[in-house]
């Protein structure tokens, strides 16, 4: 596992992983990261966090504790939810959601690019890399 860790923002490449994984730190919660996204994805595709939990496979439990950690970190909800009524129990990824995933996947793609040699040459230097 390489890590850079001290701002906002917490860098880890684990498992040979040809990629960065970024984490966006609010103190020691972690606000954003590569699990979140694909989480926030999931409720979109499916309109509810049951149905993103079952896409991902991870518990329901999971899957809301972790919408309420983003949803606490930043300054109004990711993921809006109802109950029953006319319409049926749901989650909707609000603007804000949508906003903060479309800025954490470009985050991701510069970050991976601006490290693709170097890691690249780390890669070639470590133990069991394929």
């Amino acid at each position: 596992m390489l890590e850079a860790s001290g701002g906002p923002c917490t860098i880890t490449r684990m498992n040979y992983s040809k990629t960065i994984r970024l984490r966006v730190m609010q103190g020691d919660a972690i606000a954003f990261g590569p699990g979140k996204a694909d989480l926030l994805q999931a409720i979109e595709h499916t309109g509810s966090i049951s149905g993103a939990a079952r896409e991902m496979e991870m518990s329901y439990r999971r899957a809301w504790l972790l919408v309420e950690e983003m949803n606490r970190c930043f300054v109004s909800p990711l993921v809006t939810t109802a109950t029953g009524g006319a319409r049926g129990a749901g989650a909707v990824v609000t603007d804000l959601g949508r906003d903060v995933l479309a800025r954490y996947r470009r985050m991701q793609k510069k970050a991976d690019a601006s490290i693709a040699a170097d890691l690249g040459h780390l890669r070639a230097l470590m133990s069991g890399a394929d």
